[in-house]
């Protein structure tokens, strides 16, 4: 209790107060946080349909004979799947699906080449990530004509002697929204977090409530925290009713821990409100800011995978996006949600999230600090 009575006669809760009163009083705002991500999720969810170029391919051949290796190497040679990894055991192959880092995996049985001299139908298995519902399509269209092609040469005239077993895993309906709607609740959360944010400080330069914050007797950081706090809180909101129209209207599943995706999203909260302190301290008026963060929120979007895979874009485009803090949060979004992953297989991309936090907040709340003094 006494903690509780310091806090609420403390200087931070007096800030905090006339924050959220502030926030509750701009109609324009509470429009902002509301009916944009609505609309947005359901034109997107609708209507986006992204398409592929690159898919990534795992090989557990038991066979290990010059007949596989042929099998292996038309399914390569027009560059539709590359192979990424090869292993001799099926499960090690599973778990790249599930960490996302192959699209396919193809596995050859050992008897593969005895059956096919002895013109026996031999079957292969495939395993198919389909997160993504699109690309799970064309990976299976894909592979099964290519394999269809591949047994012609022989027995061209009677059914293909190699046969394949694809198994869909974590989008068996193939449903294309399960891939776009994670993706574009990223895509709400760093809109909101940044262009609320620039619009929170820059409004206090306009109306000239900046200056009179320096005659009260707060610290800077209490300022600055006064400020991060109600948005933090407010965005998070912001999360929970994307996750509901997820739920509710997509039917997305939620196979992960709340708690643990709730955790990544306030991480992820971090980073736009960074960016939006940062395009604050730069920005003298609420039009400039808004069109300055436009300019830096449509490439975060465009190098996110968020609407369309990271896999379709060139090799340039793909390693550059690993700078981008929304690439990782998308990836997070869709493992936590669809695969039901923990921090064991998202540690990379919880500690880019991390990073890029901790960096872009201490450089805007130091120039903010700087504005202040």
């Amino acid at each position: 209790m006494k903690l509780f009575r310091r806090l609420i006669e403390s200087r931070f809760w007096v800030l905090s107060v006339k924050e959220i009163s502030q926030i509750l009083r701009n109609k324009q705002l509470i429009f902002l946080l509301v009916f944009p991500p609505t609309i947005q999720l359901l034109i997107f969810g609708f209507a986006l349909n992204p398409d592929v170029q690159h898919l990534k391919l795992g090989i557990t051949d038991y066979s290990n004979t010059p007949m596989s290796r042929e099998l292996i190497s038309a399914l390569t040679a027009n560059e539709v799947f590359e192979v990424k990894s090869a292993t001799l055991d099926e499960q090690a192959l599973g778990e790249q699906v599930r960490r996302g880092q192959i699209t396919a995996g193809l596995v050859i049985p050992p008897n593969f080449n005895r059956l096919l001299k002895s013109d026996q139908p031999a079957e292969v298995q495939v395993l198919i990530d389909a997160v993504d519902a699109n690309t799970a399509g064309i990976a299976n269209g894909y592979m099964s004509q290519i394999i269809n092609q591949f047994s012609r040469q022989f027995t061209p005239d009677v059914v293909p002697p190699i046969q394949t077993q694809a198994t869909i895993l974590y989008n068996p309906g193939l449903v294309s929204s399960w891939f776009i709607v994670p993706g574009v609740i990223g895509l709400v959360l760093n809109l909101g977090s940044s262009l609320v944010s620039t619009a929170a400080v820059v409004r206090e330069k306009d109306t000239g409530t900046l200056e009179q914050l320096l005659m009260t007797p707060a610290a800077a950081w209490e300022i600055i925290l006064a400020k991060v706090v109600p948005l933090f809180i407010l965005l998070l909101g912001e999360v929970i009713l994307a996750l509901s129209v997820a739920t509710f209207i997509f039917r997305v599943p939620f196979r992960g821990n709340i708690f643990l995706y709730l955790f990544f999203a306030g991480l992820y909260a971090c980073v736009g409100i960074g960016i939006g302190f940062l395009l604050a301290t730069v920005c003298r008026t609420q039009q400039q800011a808004i069109l300055t963060s436009f300019f830096i929120n449509l490439p975060l979007i465009q190098l996110s995978g968020a609407i369309a895979p990271v896999e379709s874009m060139p090799k340039f485009f793909q390693i550059f996006s690993l700078a981008n803090p929304l690439r990782h949060f998308v990836t997070i979004s869709r493992g936590v949600l669809l695969k039901g992953n923990g921090l064991d297989v998202l540690y990379p991309e919880a500690l880019a999230l991390l990073g890029f936090a901790i960096v872009l907040l201490t450089i805007s709340t130091n120039k903010f600090r700087t504005q202040l003094s």
